[in-house]
């Protein structure tokens, strides 16, 4: 091995090199650089739900996971941690894994039978449109020196087929009944690891000052259908605080591609105060190009998987790309993701499933929310008010 250079791995035999490094190694130092996979795969009455993902962090040393099940007020989680260099090409860990059978077209995820929880399942991924670039996510500290995320992330929506076991039970998952989003993102990302003992926070806020202040986020890819068979979707990401956007991103994006730039969008939407899950409404998307459009917002079920089991904001003091040993799996049961002290240690953020309408076009998203504070036109207190 040249100590510069590093070894040769299978993917450096493709031309396929963007720097003067092989494929083991990243033009960046940063132990923030991460390269993630995000899977939500519903049932599209909500009542069922399959999340995944993989996270590698080059400059960590580290392959994580997390694999589970949402399934009414439940939900159960499997994570991984190990070594990236014990095995730098499998993309897995543990009992979870991710194949790649055709690229962006057709996936393969899985969460084999485990001793951690009593779940499991195994689901092929059909894409129905291409591929979908968000703008690049870039966001500096509060003083504007440090870069602490710079994304670029990709979403996709597709179909599924496979099968799914929650305590023994097995059940089928069917391109009929169910429906399934993606991303793929890398770069350098907020939230790796604990934070630096020697340096000021990158931002000047902890969980209890979140709590008191105004911050918004969501997350969505929907997937839209005409009569005709004709497939869009619209994708916005937006990020506020102190109600100023510091963030957004928004398309709507077409069957052959090509993507029409959002300006702005107006949510017309209520969430419970308790729970600050999302009840549904409408939101308006106003293009570019001067079009007005406007979506209707229907929540579906009681499922909706909890990231925060998936380490997204952390855990009982754990975070993403931690070592946690050369091979280290754990794991929960949350038996009601609605109860209010559960949901101040897992946190708000979850893949709400949604079902979606505009004129004779019906589909289905996921809805990703925070929104901490007061917000009264969502009908949100202060009082009730957590991460």
């Amino acid at each position: 091995m040249t100590p510069n250079l590093g070894r040769p791995l299978p993917a450096d035999e493709l031309l396929h090199h963007q720097t003067a490094n092989l494929m083991g190694r990243v033009n960046e130092s940063d132990l923030g650089w991460t390269e993630k996979i995000w899977f939500s795969i519903p049932k599209k009455d909500g009542s069922i739900q399959i999340d995944f993902g993989l996270g590698k962090y080059q400059n960590r040393n580290i392959f994580d996971g997390f694999g589970g099940i949402s399934r009414g007020r439940q939900q159960w989680t499997v994570r991984g941690s190990r070594l990236l260099s014990s095995d730098p090409v499998t993309m897995g860990v543990g009992p979870l894994s991710y194949e790649i059978v055709e690229p962006l077209k057709k996936l393969r995820v899985r969460l084999d039978e485990n001793d951690v929880q009593p779940v499991a399942f195994e689901v092929e991924f059909s894409a129905l449109n291409p591929p979908f670039c968000e703008d690049r996510h870039l966001q500096h500290d509060e003083h504007g020196y440090r870069a602490v995320s710079d994304i670029v992330r990709y979403h996709q929506a597709g179909t599924v087929k496979g099968w799914l076991s929650v305590e023994g039970k097995k059940q089928d998952v069917t391109t009929r009944d169910w429906i399934a989003f993606r991303d793929h993102s890398w770069g350098v990302r907020l939230d790796v690891g604990a934070s630096p003992v020697d340096l000021k926070p990158a931002r000047d806020w902890g969980d209890k000052d979140m709590a008191h202040m105004d911050f918004l986020l969501n997350w969505s890819p929907m997937f839209m259908e005409r009569p005709d068979g004709e497939r869009y979707e619209y994708h916005f990401y937006l990020q506020m605080r102190d109600r100023k956007p510091f963030y957004f991103s928004g398309y709507r994006n077409h069957q052959d591609g090509s993507q029409e730039r959002i300006a702005r969008i107006r949510p017309e939407l209520k969430y419970d105060d308790y729970t600050r899950r999302l009840q549904g409404g409408r939101i308006h998307f106003d293009l570019l190009n001067g079009e007005n459009r406007t979506v209707e917002v229907e929540v579906m079920g009681e499922s909706g998987f909890h990231l925060g089991c998936a380490l997204y904001l952390g855990l009982d003091g754990k975070k993403h790309g931690m070592y946690r040993g050369d091979l280290f799996l754990d794991g929960e049961h949350v038996p009601d993701t609605l109860d209010r002290k559960t949901l101040e240690r897992i946190h708000q953020v979850r893949d709400c499933v949604i079902r979606l309408r505009e004129g004779d076009a019906t589909g289905y998203g996921i809805f990703e929310s925070e929104v901490v504070g007061e917000w009264p036109e969502y009908g949100l207190t202060r009082e009730n008010s957590f991460i």
